[in-house]
């Protein structure tokens, strides 16, 4: 089996989905790898490096497709990049494809008759826990979500005790308490702010406790939390008391970091243009659902923007900013998923497995998982 990866074309995109030392372990297993030449350059990888790890490099795109039975990317495929698929090639790459802007996509994989295998759709399990890209990625981008607050805040986040006086600590709160939030929680933390932490299932005060902030209480017994660990949406009267909760921390911040979303739907909206009104001018709001529209109802995604006074920053690229490191964790996270998707050096798709099963989403022409056949 070969697996191709191309450049990324989304522009500012740094991350590369194979590493050189994830070559040498696919070698090992009878996976060959090509890559386009210069994909790993935003993560310092030359292509001699690659070459050192068993890869092959291909000079253009075409013949890099022409060669592929498997092909990596970090982002959806444009309709110019499905083109380029030859019928019965399979495509891993994040998809979203419950969201209304990626059905076409969807579609036209189907049409091409390629394999399409959506990492965003793996299942949450403990045997899936290393295949998931969502995770890895969320971890950094809660990391850098927080130094992005602190450059832009222009106030220090620890507390200090100067010749000029004690100066207080930043106050931060952290909207959505998963991977990301925690993250973010644990960094604030270090940096020396005072943290707080909302979200909507209870199960996760315990882990914000233990990060050393504080868990914010919406006086409601609803839990809204799937069997799969992930929220869902809540009820009319808990979100009545949701917002009203969150307007009153919200007003007390310095930083709101919002992480918060729903598989498949348009991140809620957590703060409204009300509650940017109430935040001290100078204040900041890193919103990391603004690839879902946003959680602040002022973010415009792929923006900074001040309103009301407050930094609101919709970046929507905050993985490829530590493109090192996130291409190192995308990477471990893509050679488990080729080992589990791959039999004796060749693709084996078994639907009896609940990981393949829940994963793949277009496959000989047809639209296959049943959710995304909804949907359409």
């Amino acid at each position: 089996m070969r697996v191709g990866v191309p450049k990324e074309a989304t522009p500012g995109e740094k991350r590369v989905p194979l590493v050189a030392d994830s070559v040498k372990r696919l070698a090992s297993k009878k996976v060959d790898v090509s890559l386009e030449s210069g994909a790993g350059a935003g993560a310092c990888i030359d292509d001699e490096e690659y070459r050192a790890g068993g890869a092959s490099i291909e000079a253009s795109r075409d013949a890099l497709h022409a060669a592929a039975d498997v092909v990596l990317q970090l982002r959806a495929p444009t309709a110019e990049s499905i083109a380029r698929l030859r019928e019965g090639t399979a495509l891993i790459t994040p998809l979203f494809p419950l969201q209304e802007q990626n059905i076409p996509l969807v579609r036209a994989l189907a049409a091409r008759k390629v394999t399409t295998i959506a990492v965003d759709m793996i299942p949450r399990t403990t045997v899936a826990q290393m295949m998931d890209v969502l995770s890895s990625q969320a971890t950094i981008a809660g990391y850098y979500a927080v130094l992005m607050a602190s450059a832009a805040l222009p106030r220090f986040f620890p507390m200090l005790m100067t010749a000029a006086g004690t100066i207080a600590p930043a106050r931060v709160l952290v909207l959505g308490a998963g991977v990301a939030g925690l993250q973010a929680i644990g960094t604030a933390r270090r940096l020396g702010a005072v943290v707080e932490a909302f979200d909507v299932r209870r199960v996760v005060k315990e882990q914000v406790e233990s990060l050393g902030a504080r868990f914010v209480e919406v006086g409601s017994d609803e839990d809204a939390q799937t069997a799969g660990g992930y929220a869902k949406e809540a009820s009319e009267a808990y979100k009545a008391k949701q917002a009203e909760a969150i307007a009153n921390h919200v007003q007390k911040a310095d930083v709101v970091i919002s992480t918060a979303l729903i598989p498949g739907q348009r991140a809620p909206i957590l703060v409204t243009e009300e509650m940017v009104k109430s935040m001290r001018a100078g204040s900041v709001i890193v919103d990391l659902a603004a690839e879902q529209q946003g959680n602040c109802a002022l973010t415009e995604p792929g923006k900074t923007v001040v309103r009301h006074g407050v930094s609101i920053l919709g970046e929507l690229d905050l993985p490829s900013r530590v493109a090192i490191h996130a291409s190192q964790m995308y990477a471990r996270n893509m050679e488990k998923l080729l080992l589990h998707l791959c039999k004796d050096g060749a693709l084996h798709l078994d639907l009896e497995n609940e990981i393949t099963r829940g994963c793949l989403i277009t496959h000989a022409g047809d639209v296959v998982h049943p959710k995304v056949k909804e949907r359409l």
